[in-house]
């Protein structure tokens, strides 16, 4: 016997509005017997690269399952011609809008995504708001997929939609250069430098600077050094990460999104 279908949601809307009650409302209207996940509301308003990395980290966890849907409000282009899209990446099923939100899925798919593109608002709530699509159209789309309607009586098939522009990275002969790409909770710096590549490096003495701020240490866990300390080391998803044990190394450092990093071998 198969399980009651799972739908996720991932949004920009606060704990503490009606929004994504509507939502589930709309969802459960359309099939009561489905099951809501709540994966995060407190996603930065508006920031889709924030969502990107949210995605990129959390959703390989979950089963790659027709029974699974995952979907995503962060929709700053919501009432424009912006289209919305059913995404097929990797095993995975998600609704989200056209924003480039997803794509950092796709880069480490080992198969092409298929991109549908929804197209037929009999499966809307009508009238539909120009400021809600997660309400009026995306939730109710859920509902009806998870009721087992075919996806081309949906939406119809496209071959291009909106990417996210990748941060430079850079590898050469004794350095390696990218950007921050995350910052979390604690304000921890997620780069995009692979954290094997980092590995491989620094079986050399190497210098990490952070903009122009170089970080003295880098260890394998925060507890490792004493509390306050900056260091650098590999995030649990991969990539070389900068920290200070028990602080902030986003305040430390005074750093965002795409301050530079560098890593390179120390001559002499």
């Amino acid at each position: 016997m198969m399980p009651d279908p799972m739908i996720t949601l991932t949004t920009d809307f606060g704990e503490d509005s009606p929004y994504v009650a509507a939502m589930k409302g709309v969802i459960l209207s359309v099939n009561p017997a489905a099951r809501i996940l709540d994966l995060s509301h407190q996603i930065p308003p508006q920031n889709v690269r924030y969502t990107a990395f949210f995605l990129a980290t959390a959703i390989p966890y979950y089963p790659p399952s027709p029974n699974i849907l995952h979907v995503v409000v962060v929709d700053p282009g919501v009432g424009t011609e912006r289209a919305l899209l059913l995404v097929e990446v990797a095993g995975r099923r998600l609704l989200v809008p056209d924003n480039g939100c997803w794509t950092t899925l796709e880069r480490s798919a080992s198969q092409p995504p298929a991109v549908y593109r929804l197209t037929e608002p009999q499966f809307w709530r009508q009238p539909v708001s120009a400021t809600f699509h997660g309400r009026d159209i995306l939730a109710p789309v859920a509902g009806h997929l998870s009721l087992g309607v075919a996806l081309q009586q949906l939406a119809i098939r496209v071959s291009s939609w909106v990417k996210l522009p990748e941060q430079p990275f850079q590898r050469e002969p004794g350095r390696l250069s990218g950007a921050v790409e995350f910052i979390d909770h604690f304000g921890n710096l997620i780069t995009n430098i692979p954290g094997e590549a980092f590995l491989e490096l620094a079986r050399n003495p190497v210098i990490i600077t952070v903009a122009d701020q170089e970080v003295s240490r880098h260890t394998r866990s925060y507890g490792m050094e004493s509390p306050g300390t900056l260091l650098a080391l590999v995030s649990s998803s991969g990539w070389l990460e900068i920290a200070v044990n028990q602080g902030s190394a986003a305040v430390h450092l005074q750093a965002e999104v795409g301050t530079p990093v560098t890593i390179k071998v120390r001559e002499g």
